[in-house]
């Protein structure tokens, strides 16, 4: 696992992404939205685009599992996350992962989490600095595995979400102070 500067080529190749899948599965996606490490251009990331799609609804989306698949996509389901559907994208001839997508019904909280975060970093570089060191932490611990370094940023993200407002199951909006 690496972690690379910020390429400002990953806005692009989020936005294109985002039209192939609105081409593979019609209009199903109500919203796509490019979250991660690679929507913050101040930090270091993996280079993996993260991208969450919202749907009106999840049996839709299941409905269109083949079209997603014929885009390159692997589907995995929930894959841990109840009321998730996630699914990678890896490169055909190097097998490298390229991309995450995280699908959710509008109106899950996990939605409003992921863009808060985002634009917290975005918009308080102690914050996002902070981060980078903590992934640069998990990355030291657990080199090799990229379960485990997700785990191992989790607390840190929940210590800052905590802190900027968000609630179990339900997210604030950010403070007046951001």
């Amino acid at each position: 696992m690496e972690l690379v500067p910020h390429n400002p080529g990953w806005r692009q190749l989020a936005c294109e992404e985002a039209q192939v899948l609105r081409k593979s599965a019609g209009g199903i996606f109500l919203a796509i939205h490019h979250i991660g490490s690679t929507a913050v251009p101040s930090i270091r990331a993996k280079p993996v685009i993260d991208l969450m799609a919202e749907v009106a609804n999840l049996d839709l989306l299941d409905e269109n599992q083949a079209a997603i698949e014929s885009a390159g996509y692997e589907w995995r389901g929930e894959n841990g996350v109840p009321a998730r559907r996630y699914c990678i994208k890896n490169d055909p001839q190097s097998g490298v992962r390229l991309v995450h997508l995280h699908c959710f019904e509008r109106g899950n909280a996990e939605i409003d989490r992921h863009l808060v975060f985002r634009d917290l970093l975005r918009a308080n570089p102690r914050i996002a600095r902070a981060y980078e060191a903590e992934k640069h932490r998990c990355k030291e611990l657990h080199p090799d595995d990229s379960n485990a370094y997700s785990r191992c940023k989790s607390e840190w993200i929940q210590n800052v979400e905590r802190g900027a407002g968000f609630v179990k199951n339900r997210v604030a909006r950010p403070l007046a102070s951001w």
